[in-house]
């Protein structure tokens, strides 16, 4: 589990062995949230919208290398 980035004590991770479709997921102290990379829709869980908001703005900023490493690290789910 690569954690890919830390902002303000929320920490960005990827999973290998994932499912579609590809996202992050946010923890912030016994909080976590999966966020989808390309809609930056929460896709389940919860996160205070303070952190929240942080999050998508994070997401927004690397979405091109967030969604590079959720391919490299689940190459079966990468598109063809």
């Amino acid at each position: 589990m690569p954690t890919v980035g830390i902002i303000d004590g929320i920490k960005i991770n990827c999973y290998m062995i994932e499912h579609l479709p590809p996202h992050i997921h946010a923890q912030y102290n016994e909080h976590e949230a999966l966020i989808e990379i390309k809609t930056k829709k929460l896709y389940a869980g919860y996160l205070p919208i303070k952190q929240f908001k942080k999050t998508i703005n994070y997401v927004e900023q690397h979405e091109g290398i967030l969604l590079e490493t959720f391919y490299k690290l689940n190459e079966n789910l990468r598109p063809t």
